[in-house]
C-alpha cells in the first residue's frame, strides 16, 4: 500500500466518495452513518452511499479467508462501478480488514491488483476528515468526553491523534484523556462470542477506569466497541452515555 505522503494527498484531492457504513451501524446504528455523511459533505465531498454488505472480517478472524473472498470481490466490484475517488468507513475494524484484501488473493494477480487499488483508497474517518484538512468540528456538544481506541485503528491504522485532535474543536466538550484508553474493550469480534467470560472481564477492567474518570460521554471509532460497553455499562448502571465520533462532531446538525 502506499505511503502515508500519498494517501494524505488522496484524501485532499477526494471529489467523490463512497461511504461504506459497514453491517453494525446498518443493522444497529444507522445514527453514526448519517453524522458520517453529513461530516463528509462539510468538508467539501459529494458522497455515494453503495450496496451495504459483510467486508469479510468475522470469517478472517475465524480462520476462514475463502469465504471473505466473495464479500471482497462484492465490495471492491461496487467501489469500481461507483467510480469514486475514495472508500471512507466510520470503522477501524472494517478500514483495517480492506486494507488486508490483496492478501486474500495472493495467487490471482488480477484481483490482487484491484484490491490494492482499493486498499490504497480506503480511510477511516477521522484520518480522512483530517488528512482532507477539517480544524473545527461544525457540531457543538456540552459534555465530558473521554475517548475509546479499537484495536484495529489504533494498531493496524495508526488511528490515534487525529480523534483527540478533532473531539478538542467539537464547541462544548471537555475532553478527558482515559487511562487505559488503548486497552482491548473484550469484544473482539468472534472473541465475544466463543469467549464471553473473559471478554466481559476485559470490559468491565475497562470500565473501572471509565467511571473513575467521570466522563459523561464515552467516544470511539467503532460501533462494535461502542455496543459491547455500553452493554456493560447499563448492566452495572453506570450513567455514561456512548457515542460514535462522528456523533460527537456533527451532534446538533440533523435529526
Amino acid at each position: 500500500m502506499k505511503g502515508g505522503a500519498d494517501r494524505t494527498a488522496t484524501a485532499a484531492r477526494a471529489k467523490r466518495v463512497a461511504l461504506f457504513v459497514t453491517c453494525v451501524v446498518d443493522q444497529c446504528w444507522p445514527g453514526i452513518g448519517i453524522a458520517a455523511a453529513t461530516l463528509l459533505e462539510h468538508v467539501g465531498c459529494e458522497v455515494e452511499v453503495g450496496e451495504t454488505t459483510c467486508c469479510g472480517q468475522p470469517f478472517c478472524n475465524s480462520g476462514y479467508p475463502a469465504f471473505a473472498r466473495p464479500l471482497a470481490k462484492a465490495l471492491i466490484g461496487c467501489c469500481e462501478r461507483m467510480g469514486v475517488d475514495a472508500l471512507v468507513l466510520p470503522s477501524g475494524s472494517c478500514a483495517a480488514q480492506i486494507t488486508h484484501y490483496p492478501q486474500l488473493f495472493a495467487h490471482d494477480p488480477a484481483w490482487r491488483q484491484r484490491a490494492e487499488h482499493l486498499a490504497e483508497r480506503t480511510f477511516e474517518l477521522s484520518q480522512f476528515l483530517v488528512w482532507r484538512g477539517m480544524t473545527k468540528a461544525p457540531g457543538r456538544l456540552q459534555a465530558r468526553v473521554g475517548w475509546h481506541d479499537g484495536c484495529h485503528g489504533l494498531r493496524e491504522l495508526g488511528v490515534g491523534q487525529e480523534p483527540r485532535q478533532l473531539l478538542r474543536t467539537v464547541a462544548g466538550v471537555e475532553f478527558v484523556e482515559l487511562r487505559a484508553a488503548d486497552a482491548c474493550c473484550g469484544f473482539g469480534g468472534t472473541f465475544a462470542v466463543k469467549l464471553p467470560e473473559l471478554s466481559v472481564a476485559i470490559a468491565d477492567h475497562k470500565l473501572a477506569q471509565v467511571e473513575a474518570a467521570r466522563i459523561e460521554v464515552l467516544a470511539s471509532g467503532d460501533a462494535s466497541c461502542l455496543l459491547h460497553l455500553r452493554g456493560r455499562l447499563e448492566h452495572r448502571a453506570v450513567s455514561v452515555r456512548t457515542m460514535h465520533l462522528a456523533e460527537v462532531l456533527a451532534h446538533g446538525l440533523y435529526g
